[in-house]
C-alpha cells in the first residue's frame, strides 16, 4: 500500500490512536502503582471494564472494581456520562457538584468516607468507597440509595443497567435536541440532499396486531375474546381490516373495522379518498360507525406552527405522555399521582387535532391513541380546504349521512368557513348549513365562532397571560324545537345551552413545580339543570408527586354533592412505587374511598402491581394483584382481583407480525404496528460510482444512521430496518459519514427525507462510492534548478474537460485531492493564475482511478511552472 494512503488512515484514526496509547500508558502506570502502593487493594479487588446501559441515553464503557461479584462504579465517569455537574478536589480525594438541581449539592468525601447529600450524610466504611490512581469508586448499591441511581451489575455480561425515577440531565437534553429538531421539521425548515418521495405499490403484504384476552370469574362466567387488525397495500391505498370477536356472542358485523385510504399530498386537488369506515365530526348526534365515502384536499402533514394552545387529560398515574401533531413527536411529559397531565399544543395551519401515547413506568404502551380535538382551525392565507363525507350510519334505522365542510384563510390569522350536513334520522330538519369562523387577535386571544342553521350557535374564546395564566370560555346555546343533538338515543330530553369556563394557572418555583386548574360547566336540558365545578392542582415537591382535586356537582340544589380526591406517589427503595389515595365527601364529613397501591419493576421488562381498595359507601372491599411482563414477541399480562366472594382472573397477551417483502422475512413484535410504516435501508459498494446498484456490486455492513422516531434492527443480511413509523410523515435520515474503516469507502448524500407508506417496509438502497485519491507536487523551474512552490490553483478535469476539483498546493508544492470516482482524469495549473502570475505551465498530465473495494491511489505527479519573463 502506498506511504500517502497509510498516511491518510493515519490521519483519520489518529485520535483514536493517541486514545489507544494513553490507555496503555495508564494500564501500565496502574500497574506499576498497584505493585508499589497498592499491592494489597490488588489481591482483593479487580478492575475491568464493564458496559453502563442507561434507558433512553445509550451505552458506555466504563471501568469498575470487582469483588465477589460485587461492582464498585466510578464516580465521576457515571455522572460526566449522565450530565451531572460535578468536580474534583486538588488531591483528587473527594468529588464535589449538585444533583440536578443547583440546591441539591453533594459532597463525597473519601478521607472521611462519608457522602453528604442536599441535608443528608451518609456514612460508609472504608470498602464502600475505594479511591486508586485511575478514579474514585463508590459501591453500586450506594448510587441507588443515595441517587435514586439503581444500578444492577450483571457479573456474567460484564454490565450496569441503570435506571432511574428521576428525568436526568442526559435524558432531558436528549429529548430537548429532538423535541428542537421535530419542531423545525414542522415549520419546514429542513432541507436534505435527497428527498425520496410516496410510491404506489399495487400490493404489498403488510402488518397485523393481534391480542387474546381471557377472562374467569367463580361465578362460572367465562370469556375470551379475540382481536386482529390487519393492514397491508391494495391499489395503491392503506388497507386494514379489523376483526372482534367474543366467545359470547356471536361475530357480529357491526363490531367489525374495514377502511381503504388512499393518500397522494402532491396532488393538491385531491389528497385523500377512504372508503369503508370513515371518521367525521358530525354536529348531530350519530350513534354508530358510519360506512361509506370521503373525500378532501386536506393534506396529511403541515409545515408552519403559528402559536400554542393547553391542553389537559388524564391516564394512568405516573405514565409517560407524548404529543404528537401531525404525526410529529413535539412534546413529553409525565402524569402525576392522579393521572393528570398538561400541554402546550404548538397549533399548526390547518390541523385540527393532536394524538396522544401513552408509556408506563416499566417499558408498557398503550397501544390506544387518542385524538384530541382542538377547536380553532386556521389556514394560510389564500388557501381552500374542503371534506366531503357520505354513507350509512351503522345504527337500528340505517340512517343516512353526508357533510360537506369548507374552509377559506382569508389572512393568516383569519380563516373562514361554512357547509351543509345531512342526517335522514333528523326530525327537526334533516339539512342543516352551518357558517364558522376562527380569529387570532395578537398571538395570546384566539376566538371561533359557529352556527348552525336550527340547531345551535356556539362560540370559544381563549386567552393567554404574559405569566402563561390561561382562561377559555365556551357558550352554546341550542334551538329549542331542534332533535339533531340528543341527550341519549332515545331520549327527549335535549340540550338548551352549554357554558364552560376554565381558568389555567402554572406555578414554579426553586423548591417545587405545581399546575392549578379551575373548571366551570353548566348544562340546561328540557327537564333538567347540572352544574359542576372542580378545582385542581397538582405538583411535585422534593420527589413527590401530588394531586389535590376538588368537585361539586349540583344537580339538585338541595343535595350538592361535593367530594375531594388526594393522592400522591412516593418513590422507594428498590425501584417501589407506593400510591395512597384518598375520596373525602363534604357535605356528609366522611371518607367514602380508600385506596392504596404498589407498584415494582420485574428485571426491567415487566411490573407488578398490587392494590387495596375500601368503598366504604358501599360497604365494598377490593383486592387486586397483576403481573405484567413483556416478551420479545408479545405483552403479556396475568391479574386477579377479590371482590364481595367473587374472584375474577383476567389473562391476556398481544403482539404483531411484520412482513418485510424485501428479504422475505416475518418478524414478531410486542409493540402495535397495523397502518403504521417501515424502512429498510441497504448500503452497498458504489464501485464505479453510477448512484445505481449494479451486477457485482456487494452488500456492505457498519452504516450507522440517526431517525427521529422508531425502532431500529440490524437484519442478517447487512440491511437496517426502522419500524413503528407514522404513515404518510416524512422522516429525516442522517448517515453517519464516519460508519466505515475505510477511509476510500464515502457516502454522498447523508441526509435523506423520506415519505413513510403504511403497513408496508419501504427499501432505501444507499451508495457508498469507492473514491481515490491522486496527489504530487508543483514546481517553478528556475535555469536548471526546481523548487516546490506554494499557494498554487491546481484543477483536476474529467473526460469531458469539466473541473471537477480544485486545490490549492502546499508551501513545499505538495497538493493532494481526496474523493475522485473511478475514471480518467487531468491536472492541470490553473491558466487564469498564470496569466496572473505571468507564467506558463507544461501540458496537463493525464491519470487513472481505477476501479476496485479498497480503491485506489496516484501519487508522484509533477507539475512544472516557469516564468515568461526573460
Amino acid at each position: 500500500m502506498p506511504f500517502h494512503f497509510i498516511y491518510q488512515i493515519f490521519k483519520k484514526y489518529k485520535c483514536a490512536l493517541h486514545c489507544m496509547f494513553r490507555r496503555g500508558l495508564c494500564i501500565l502506570l496502574i500497574c506499576f502503582a498497584y505493585k508499589f502502593g497498592y499491592g494489597q487493594m490488588a489481591d482483593t479487588y479487580e478492575e475491568i471494564s464493564v458496559t453502563l446501559n442507561v434507558q433512553r441515553v445509550g451505552s458506555t464503557e466504563i471501568p469498575a472494581l470487582v469483588k465477589n461479584e460485587l461492582a464498585w462504579l466510578p464516580v465521576k465517569d457515571i455522572f460526566d456520562f449522565l450530565k451531572i455537574k460535578n468536580n474534583w478536589s486538588a488531591a483528587q480525594d473527594s468529588i464535589t457538584g449538585y444533583f440536578i438541581n443547583p440546591k441539591a449539592g453533594f459532597v463525597i468525601d473519601k478521607i472521611n468516607n462519608r457522602i453528604t447529600f442536599v441535608d443528608k450524610v451518609f456514612d460508609l466504611s472504608i470498602a464502600d468507597l475505594v479511591n486508586t490512581p485511575s478514579g474514585l469508586y463508590l459501591r453500586s448499591d450506594y448510587f441507588g440509595k443515595i441517587f435514586d441511581l439503581t444500578c444492577n451489575f450483571n457479573f456474567r455480561s460484564l454490565s450496569v443497567n441503570l435506571v432511574s425515577n428521576i428525568e436526568l440531565p442526559a435524558v432531558r437534553e436528549l429529548q430537548q435536541q429532538q423535541m428542537h429538531r421535530n419542531i423545525t421539521k414542522l415549520k419546514g425548515e429542513r432541507v436534505a440532499d435527497t428527498t425520496i418521495k410516496q410510491s404506489f405499490s399495487f400490493f404489498h403484504l403488510g402488518m397485523a396486531d393481534w391480542s387474546i384476552i381471557n377472562t374467569d370469574a367463580t361465578t362460572g362466567a367465562t370469556n375470551t375474546r379475540f382481536t386482529l387488525n390487519a393492514g397491508g397495500i391494495v391499489l395503491g391505498g392503506e388497507a386494514n381490516v379489523y376483526i372482534n370477536h367474543n366467545t359470547q356472542s356471536p361475530l357480529e358485523p357491526g363490531q367489525q373495522f374495514y377502511r381503504w385510504k388512499f393518500v397522494n399530498n402532491s396532488n393538491a386537488a385531491l389528497r385523500q379518498v377512504t372508503l369503508g369506515n370513515i371518521f367525521v365530526q358530525p354536529t348531530a348526534s350519530v350513534y354508530g360507525a358510519i360506512k361509506g365515502v370521503q373525500f378532501s384536499n386536506t393534506p396529511t402533514t403541515y409545515r408552519r406552527s403559528f402559536g400554542t394552545y393547553r391542553l389537559t387529560n388524564t391516564t394512568e398515574p405516573g405514565w409517560m405522555v407524548e404529543l404528537y401533531v401531525n404525526n410529529v413527536l413535539v412534546n413529553y411529559t409525565k402524569a402525576d399521582a392522579s393521572g393528570f397531565f398538561a400541554f402546550d399544543v404548538p397549533l399548526v395551519y390547518g390541523n385540527s387535532a393532536v394524538k396522544l401515547r401513552y408509556f408506563g413506568p416499566w417499558g408498557e404502551e398503550k397501544t390506544s391513541e387518542q385524538n384530541i380535538g382542538i377547536p380553532f382551525n386556521f389556514l394560510p392565507s389564500h388557501q381552500f380546504e374542503y371534506n366531503l363525507s357520505a354513507g350509512i350510519i351503522d345504527d337500528d334505522e340505517k340512517n343516512k349521512f353526508s357533510r360537506l365542510s369548507m374552509n377559506y384563510g382569508l389572512v393568516n390569522h383569519i380563516t373562514i368557513g361554512g357547509g351543509v350536513e345531512y342526517h335522514s334520522g333528523v326530525t327537526s330538519g334533516r339539512t342543516m348549513p352551518f357558517l364558522n369562523a376562527s380569529v387570532r387577535l395578537g398571538s395570546n386571544l384566539l376566538i371561533t365562532g359557529e352556527h348552525t342553521y336550527r340547531v345551535r350557535s356556539k362560540a370559544i374564546l381563549s386567552y393567554r397571560l404574559p405569566s402563561n395564566v390561561q382562561a377559555e370560555f365556551n357558550y352554546i346555546k341550542y334551538d329549542k324545537g331542534q332533535t339533531a343533538i340528543r341527550a341519549g338515543i332515545k331520549s327527549s330530553n335535549n340540550y338548551l345551552e352549554e357554558k364552560k369556563a376554565i381558568i389555567s394557572i402554572p406555578f414554579a418555583s426553586k423548591k417545587f413545580t405545581a399546575f392549578s386548574r379551575f373548571s366551570f360547566n353548566q348544562l340546561k336540558l328540557t327537564n333538567a339543570k347540572y352544574t359542576t365545578a372542580e378545582f385542581l392542582i397538582s405538583g411535585v415537591f422534593h420527589g413527590i408527586s401530588s394531586n389535590l382535586t376538588t368537585s361539586a356537582v349540583y344537580s339538585n340544589p338541595k343535595h350538592p354533592f361535593i367530594y375531594s380526591n388526594l393522592s400522591a406517589t412516593f418513590r422507594l427503595p428498590k425501584g417501589v412505587r407506593l400510591t395512597p389515595q384518598a375520596q373525602y365527601e363534604h357535605i356528609q364529613k366522611n371518607f367514602s374511598m380508600l385506596k392504596c397501591e404498589v407498584e415494582k419493576n420485574l428485571f426491567n421488562r415487566g411490573f407488578l402491581n398490587v392494590s387495596y381498595e375500601k368503598n366504604i359507601v358501599t360497604d365494598l372491599t377490593y383486592m387486586n394483584v397483576g403481573i405484567r411482563y413483556n416478551l420479545s414477541f408479545a405483552q403479556t399480562a396475568f391479574s386477579i382481583t377479590n371482590s364481595s366472594a367473587v374472584t375474577t382472573t383476567v389473562k391476556s397477551v398481544r403482539g404483531s407480525l411484520l412482513y418485510d417483502d424485501n428479504s422475505n422475512k416475518l418478524r414478531v413484535s410486542n409493540q402495535s404496528n397495523t397502518g403504521r410504516g417501515g424502512i429498510t435501508i441497504l448500503s452497498f459498494l458504489d464501485l464505479n460510482c453510477n448512484g445505481l446498484r449494479d451486477d457485482g456490486e456487494p452488500k456492505v455492513a457498519g452504516l450507522k444512521l440517526h431517525i427521529n422516531g422508531g425502532r431500529l434492527f440490524t437484519n442478517k443480511d447487512t440491511s437496517i430496518s426502522i419500524s413503528g413509523l407514522e404513515a404518510y410523515t416524512n422522516y429525516f435520515v442522517e448517515l453517519d459519514r464516519g460508519s466505515f474503516d475505510n477511509v476510500a469507502w464515502q457516502i454522498a448524500k447523508r441526509t435523506m427525507n423520506i415519505t413513510v407508506e403504511p403497513n408496508h417496509f419501504k427499501l432505501i438502497q444507499v451508495p457508498v462510492a469507492v473514491v481515490g485519491e491522486v496527489s504530487g507536487m508543483v514546481y517553478i523551474k528556475k535555469n536548471s534548478s526546481e523548487t516546490g512552490i506554494g499557494r498554487i490553483i491546481v484543477n483536476i478535469y474529467n473526460r469531458q474537460l469539466v473541473v471537477v476539483a480544485t486545490v490549492l498546493s502546499e508551501a513545499d508544492g505538495y497538493f493532494t485531492y481526496f474523493g475522485l470516482p473511478p475514471g480518467d482524469y487531468s491536472v492541470h495549473v490553473d491558466e487564469k493564475q498564470l496569466t496572473k502570475l505571468n507564467m506558463t505551465a507544461l501540458p496537463a498530465i493525464n491519470f487513472n482511478i481505477k476501479a476496485g473495494k479498497e480503491g485506489d491511489v496516484v501519487d508522484g505527479l509533477k507539475l512544472e511552472i516557469q516564468s515568461l519573463e526573460k
